[in-house]
């Protein structure tokens, strides 16, 4: 270990690398110790790590994938990115289910499971308690057969519930309001059941083995157990908020994720990005909004301060009192919004400061058709310009963008006009671009 007690300038010097054959003394002159002191066994033992990990992620993706989530899950925003980088890949997340999930995430069937170890509530023991059961027992047939056969002391009702809404029994029984009702009744009936085993006296269908696992499926003495009378099921977007809530992720489904197709176009830059961008950088981000924090300032100002995310990453955002004042009826929890904003940097820090929002249902972007001869013409691009120039408006909210749609014979290809061609009325400039002969139309980001 080095301590440097004084610095002085002594001009340009060779700074020498001790992995060279020669000239490899730490001190280059005045006892000044040289800069590059990367050996050649320490390089050498990077690269060879960096060839192992691209080796794995090239030839078994699925278990190198597996591996990365599992060393980083205790990581929100590692594990969000990396499960992006396996739907890049082709690769797809599973939530966890009761009768395949491991402890943690388990390359399957060309899949990768959540574990068990990745929901809230639980624990250590219960998760024993579940491998070892089905172990012992094969598959679990139901939630009744689950709950008999395994220790409730490890497994409570809030550890049940919990893996009901992250989806762990859809294999069994997809209806997820259906099992936590029935969970009200089977969960006493089976502790019911473990006090008459434990004090000897057992049933008669356990005289008849009418719940052995073994060979028998079916398990004939579960007609007899208790259900709930039948209900519809929580509606997807219930499902998901839960889901997320008690993983950390949206895994089964995404709300964003029927969007990923325009997204691109609309926003180049994802959260995750948003460290890399310099400050004060305008940029739209299509997220969704998970928690509101109202504010007030000194002056008595209300402003917010937002949670969102997108298939990338989360982030922080902050809406000031004049945006706040003009948006504050679209911030809600679990709203899909395109938001416009510029980065800020603080105490090294990165977030998005909204100027603008606007809810995704009613986006509508401006498409504007040109054929090869019109993309390579000089005068009608200058032509086209002229007029979405004069549809620009007010600078400040012409934040609508427009999509060119270059046609060849046997492709289609979309490309995002710069921000100097956003527009502020959608409506109004397809209606000139037709006038000045453009193919022209609107497009829901929805219907995209």
């Amino acid at each position: 270990m080095v301590k440097i007690i004084t610095r002085k300038y002594i001009g340009k010097e060779n700074v020498y690398d001790i992995g060279v054959e020669r000239d490899h003394n730490f001190a280059i002159k005045n006892n000044f110790v040289a800069a590059n002191c990367f050996n050649k066994s320490h390089s050498t033992a990077y690269g060879y790590v960096t060839y192992q990990t691209a080796y794995l992620k090239a030839n078994y993706p699925l278990e190198y994938m597996a591996a990365l989530l599992t060393a980083n899950s205790g990581d929100t925003d590692k594990v969000q990115k990396y499960i992006n980088n396996c739907t890049n890949m082709g690769i797809q997340i599973d939530p966890p289910d009761i009768n395949r999930s491991g402890l943690d995430f388990t390359p399957a069937a060309g899949k990768i499971l959540f574990g068990f170890s990745a929901v809230r509530n639980v624990g250590q023991n219960a998760i024993a308690s579940i491998l070892e059961a089905r172990n012992a027992g094969g598959e679990f047939t139901s939630l009744a057969n689950f709950c008999d056969r395994l220790d409730l002391r490890a497994v409570n009702r809030r550890t049940l519930e919990s893996l009901i809404y992250c989806g762990a029994f859809d294999k069994i029984e997809s209806n997820r309001q259906q099992l936590i009702k029935d969970l009200e009744l089977v969960y006493d009936w089976a502790q019911s059941r473990a006090k008459d085993r434990a004090s000897g006296q057992g049933n008669l269908f356990d005289l008849l083995g009418g719940f052995s696992n073994t060979n028998n499926k079916t398990n004939k003495g579960f007609e007899a157990v208790p259900k709930a009378s039948p209900v519809l099921d929580f509606p997807p977007q219930e499902k998901l908020r839960m889901e997320k809530e008690l993983l950390g992720f949206y895994v089964s489904d995404h709300p964003l994720k029927s969007l990923r197709q325009i997204t691109p176009l609309l926003t180049p830059i994802n959260l995750s990005q948003l460290g890399d961008q310099r400050e004060d950088t305008k940029l739209c981000a299509v997220v969704m909004l998970n928690n509101v924090k109202k504010v007030i300032t000194k002056k008595g100002d209300p402003m917010a301060i937002l949670q969102i995310e997108d298939l990338t990453s989360q982030s922080e955002a902050v809406v000031f009192p004049k945006t706040y004042e003009r948006i504050d009826f679209l911030l809600q929890v679990d709203t899909r919004l395109i938001i416009w904003g510029k980065i800020d940097r603080r105490d090294d820090q990165t977030q998005l400061i909204v100027e603008d929002a606007e809810p995704v249902e009613t986006v509508q972007m401006v498409m504007v058709e040109l054929n090869p001869q019109q993309a390579g013409d000089i005068e009608e691009l200058h032509r086209l310009k002229t007029v979405l120039q004069e549809h620009s408006g007010d600078k400040e909210k012409s934040k609508m963008p427009v999509i060119g749609i270059v046609q060849a014979e046997n492709s289609r290809k979309l490309v995002r006009l710069g921000w100097q061609f956003c527009v502020q009325d959608s409506r109004i400039t397809v209606q000139a671009l037709q006038n000045a002969r453009f193919t022209a139309h609107l497009k829901s980001l929805i219907s995209s």
